[in-house]
């Protein structure tokens, strides 16, 4: 187990809030032509490789491949499915920075989950930080939604990216149900093999032949992917995740940037504020778990 040491873990989610970002720039400029359960089997099956390697490397590999609960590990791996297919055909229609602007619904949806599932109580703080980031994504959303801005496929793009908040706000309670038995190998390992599983299983509706550029960005896709996920993995292990849940919300600054180098996007004054409205529900959010933090300490 790695020392606490919150400086290298905000660095290595640094790094894997940069590397997802990479990956849905890669699969954005591939979504409208090639299958999206094609798109899924390659970002699954290719994770593999970072993904093995990782764990073989951490004498882990063997303790991934036992479980007393495959039933909980084929619902976490489906529920994932479903997030990835809709999270890739709200980046077919949308730009990385609005795709990426949706995920942050899912902690308001999680917020739900939790207290529906786990009876969890949110404090004040942390609630409303949280909605506060949720005005900042209406504030990016906003211009793409009304008036003259409103594009093909915009409400498809926005829908999808709702539906995947939701279905990873019902992940998210799923793996820490799962964490209470299961090492984060074991799960990271199943979510990758059902995912490859799930995507091969979509060539009987039929697949397109790929150009070795599409080839190439869908293979820089998974292991991007997997390399994301473990320096996650890797943040995680080294500093409480109420340290790294608010620093996920910087993960917009990435998307954003990507969409300008590789797209020529430049966001709008809209986008803008409300990327400033969720660094600060970030940083309210954080204050919050601090305290919840501090109190937890004082009456133990």
């Amino acid at each position: 187990m790695p020392k606490q040491n919150i400086a290298a873990a905000l660095w290595l989610s640094t790094g894997g809030l940069a590397v997802m970002s990479a990956m849905s720039a890669a699969i954005h400029e591939v979504a409208g032509e090639v299958p999206t359960g094609q798109i899924i089997f390659w970002r699954s099956f290719v994770a593999l490789l970072p993904t093995l390697t990782y764990l073989a490397v951490r004498r882990e590999l063997g303790q991934s491949i036992r479980t007393r609960y495959p039933h909980k590990h084929l619902v976490r791996g489906l529920l994932g499915c479903a997030v990835m297919f809709f999270s890739f055909v709200s980046l077919r229609y949308l730009s990385v920075g609005l795709a990426t602007a949706l995920t942050y619904l899912a902690p308001i949806l999680s917020i739900a989950a939790a207290m529906l599932f786990l009876r969890e109580r949110p404090g004040a703080t942390i609630f409303l930080g949280v909605v506060l980031g949720f005005a900042g994504i209406v504030l990016m959303l906003f211009p793409a939604l009304v008036g003259t801005e409103l594009r093909d496929g915009t409400l498809t793009g926005v829908g999808a990216g709702i539906a995947m908040a939701a279905t990873n706000a019902l992940s998210r309670v799923q793996v820490k149900d799962l964490t209470r038995t299961e090492p984060p190998a074991s799960i990271a390992l199943s979510f990758a093999l059902i995912c490859s599983l799930v995507g091969l299983a979509s060539s009987l509706l039929g697949w397109v032949e790929l150009t070795s550029t599409q080839f190439a960005l869908l293979a820089g896709a998974g292991l991007l992917g997997g390399l994301g996920h473990v320096l996650m993995m890797e943040s995680v292990a080294r500093a409480p995740v109420s340290v790294l849940a608010p620093y996920e919300y910087t993960g917009i600054i990435w998307a954003f940037g990507f969409d300008l180098v590789l797209l020529g996007i430049v966001p709008s004054a809209w986008a803008l504020a409300g990327a400033l409205v969720v660094v600060a529900a970030a940083a309210l959010v954080a204050y919050g778990q601090g305290r919840f933090g501090r109190k937890a300490i004082a009456s133990a």
